[in-house]
């Protein structure tokens, strides 16, 4: 396979990992908030991450220091996917913060 298309492919297999990852904390941190025993959540949910980060990385990269990079990369293009669809409302606007901080 041509060498370029091996480092899309792996590139677009990082952001998958790095979806699975980052989506995973969020979702986590919203479920561990609310739950009471956040620290059993935040463990476990680490402990899954990334053991199927490590080993999606492993298995991509396969010996070849190209792909690592390009899952890398990948992985983290991700997470600025992520960091942007997760975000609040109020952030970068601190005068909606300011409009909700009395009661009616």
């Amino acid at each position: 396979m041509n060498d370029t298309v091996m480092l899309t492919l792996t590139g677009v297999a990082g952001i998958l990992l790095g979806l699975i990852f980052f989506g995973g904390l969020w979702w986590t941190v919203r479920k561990g908030l609310a739950s009471d025993s956040p620290a059993w959540w935040f463990l476990g949910s680490f402990i899954v991450r990334i053991g199927v980060v490590l080993a999606g990385f492993l298995l991509i990269a396969a010996g070849h220091w190209e792909r690592m990079v390009a899952c890398l990369l990948g992985f983290l293009v991700a997470r600025l996917i992520v960091a942007r669809m997760t975000r609040s409302p109020t952030n970068g606007n601190p005068a909606a913060i300011l409009k909700v901080t009395h009661a009616p």
